[in-house]
């Protein structure tokens, strides 16, 4: 790995200065890369961006920039493209500075102090995995990146390029057709991991790095991307989507379809009519397992009410500590409240449908 030092220029850096959006974006002359394929997309807020000006302005230090030597007289930015990006954006007029844009700036000294600001460039050169795990390290003190984002950078390459596509643009056909089913933003990369780990799952691949790496240098990202449609249409035929966004965004969808998508017995209407049932019921705290439960019949994901300790102590009393199943005596931590008519048959979580159970027989009892 070589490092070498070097100053620039706003004003060269700036040089054919060209955003093509999702495209990429390049400066110095166009032998900059300012958005590679593992660079997330530019996400300064205003203040950040203003503050970069602002520094420029006064003369202050901005902290180094990193970038990598491609070997060809090209270059790609490893760590500072936001900075860069405001930068670039202030003095192509992109956005004001102090309600003024930087062609209103007559005065040359003003104009000076921006154009000829120099800025320190660290360069390194060496192979892509030398480069890619700098690239790791020089990012903990920036713009934290997504976990996908890192993978991006790792194996990026012709398979990374095409999933962007479907995946990781604004408006992309994954967002379209998955808005309301999958959370997160396309730009920071997790509709993609999202994609990623669904067909993991389907493969048996516990790690998305171990299916990236075998796909690498893939032509295209297609597999992927029609298993994630796949998905979400599954989705769509067994839920009324728009009206349960609420409880149906950012579930393991991809885990439930294996699971259940040869499941004939699931029609969509008879689930929605038990899902507005579950929606109304007090006992159910947590709505959003509500479509996990009408799939897998597991009352953990309804988080039903439990019993208060008031209840619970008073129950104890009454029993003086004795479980009516076995009829031995128990402490009172070693006794659980039990449902006498279980929530599944109408029971209530009230006083009057509570018992005292051993450990033991409570879970002997629920396991039946």
């Amino acid at each position: 790995m070589d490092i070498k030092q070097i100053e620039v220029t706003c004003r060269q850096l700036v040089d054919g200065y060209e955003d093509k959006g999702e495209d990429g974006v390049f400066g110095y002359g166009g032998k900059l890369n300012i958005r590679p394929p593992y660079q997330r997309e530019f996400v300064y807020n205003e203040k950040k961006r203003d503050a970069v000006i602002n520094t420029i302005y006064h003369g202050y230090p901005l902290n180094t920039m990193y970038w990598a030597d491609n070997g060809d007289g090209t270059f790609e930015i490893i760590d500072g493209q936001q900075r860069t990006v405001s930068i670039c954006q202030y003095i192509t007029g992109v956005f004001p500075y102090m309600l003024k844009f930087f062609e209103n700036v007559k005065d040359p000294v003003e104009r000076s102090k921006v154009l000829d600001y120099k800025l320190t460039i660290y360069v390194c050169s060496g192979t892509d995995t030398e480069k890619l795990k700098w690239f790791e390290t020089v990012n903990i003190a920036g713009e934290e990146l997504t976990p996908q984002e890192l993978r991006n950078a790792v194996y990026h390459g012709t398979f990374v390029s095409d999933a962007k596509r479907y995946f990781s643009k604004s408006n992309c056909a994954a967002y379209r057709i998955g808005k309301n089913i999958v959370t997160g933003s396309p730009i920071r990369q997790q509709y993609l991991e999202t994609a990623l780990k669904w067909i993991c799952n389907k493969q048996g691949i516990n790690d998305i790095s171990f299916y990236m790496a075998i796909h690498q240098n893939d032509a295209d990202a297609l597999e992927l991307y029609n298993y994630y449609h796949e998905v979400i249409t599954w989705v769509e035929s067994k839920f009324d989507v728009p009206k349960r966004t609420k409880i149906i965004k950012g579930l393991d969808w991809g885990a439930l379809y294996e699971k259940y998508k040869n499941d004939k017995t699931l029609d969509k209407a008879e689930l929605d009519k038990e899902i507005t049932a579950l929606l109304k019921d007090s006992e159910v705290t947590n709505k959003k397992g509500i479509c996990v439960y009408v799939l897998t019949r597991d009352e953990r994901y309804l988080g039903l009410r439990t019993f208060g300790l008031d209840i619970i102590e008073s129950k104890y009393e009454e029993q003086k500590g004795i479980c009516p199943i076995c009829k031995q005596h128990f402490e009172l931590c070693e006794m659980e409240a039990d449902h006498i008519i279980p929530w599944s048959k109408g029971g209530k979580t009230v006083e009057s449908n509570c018992q005292m159970l051993c450990m033991h027989c409570n879970r002997t009892k629920s396991s039946k």
